[in-house]
């Protein structure tokens, strides 16, 4: 097991496939304890009676990242049954890309509803929590289209990199409370991200990006890695992708 994370409260936000269950079943195995939410009820409960087991504990909550209340009764639950709140990872997103010029409208609401409002919802349900304990670190999911932009991804890649922007401005305001502040930036990963992507043309052109995709492992190791450091050290971001993306 890796230092500093055994023991510790995991809240994880989008944790039913992809980043999140991956970060799940990594942090399990190290030795957290995990409250997993998601839309998908059905699945994050047999996440957790499947981690749960074994002397691990693990909590599923059925949580919409669009409906503040529901983030908030995500985090209270982890306070309610485990005492505190060590770890919030933001990881729900998705990615729904069009040009501009197309108007999917709807898309972009979704993507800012999701990628921008989840995230600040997620801090807002922690933030006191972690505040009064004078410890906790927040983890934001960013992308690499948070570094870079291309034609078809500019509504995507804004919401992106407004987490970038969020995590950077909350880093230098809990200071004083020592909380630490990650964001982390991947690349093509394995995940159904891609599935979420409504314009036919632009979906096979992000499969194709996606051919050289990489495990969702990746972004777990990732995860573990910053949480793992001694708490005098504060890993701020993390970017990276596979080794054949240009993108």
């Amino acid at each position: 097991m890796s230092a500093g994370i055994e023991g510790k409260v995991v809240v994880i936000t989008g944790a039913s496939s992809g980043l999140g269950e991956a970060a799940a079943r990594l942090l399990s195995a190290e030795g957290a304890t995990l409250v997993l939410g998601a839309r998908r009820g059905d699945r994050i409960r047999k996440l957790a009676a499947e981690l749960g087991g074994d002397g691990r504990r693990a909590l599923a909550v059925e949580t919409d990242v669009t409906r503040r209340e529901q983030v908030k009764s995500l985090v209270d639950s982890a306070v309610q049954a485990f005492g505190r709140i060590d770890v919030m990872i933001n990881n729900a997103g998705l990615m729904p890309n069009s040009p501009i010029e197309r108007l999917k409208i709807d898309d972009w609401d979704r993507m800012i509803d999701v990628n921008i409002k989840g995230v600040l919802y997620g801090i807002a349900a922690a933030l006191p929590h972690m505040k009064r304990q004078k410890s906790g670190h927040i983890v934001n999911v960013s992308s690499v289209a948070g570094h870079k932009i291309r034609p078809g991804n500019a509504v995507y890649a804004a919401t992106k990199h407004a987490v970038r922007v969020i995590s950077e401005g909350l880093r230098m305001e809990v200071k004083p409370y020592h909380i630490r502040t990650t964001v982390i930036s991947p690349g093509a990963v394995d995940t159904e991200l891609v599935n979420s992507v409504t314009e036919p043309d632009v979906a096979e052109s992000v499969r194709r990006i996606y051919e050289v995709a990489i495990p969702a492992s990746s972004f777990a190791r990732a995860v573990v890695f910053a949480l793992s450091q001694p708490e005098e050290v504060d890993v701020n971001e993390i970017l990276f992708r596979p080794t054949l993306q240009e993108f």
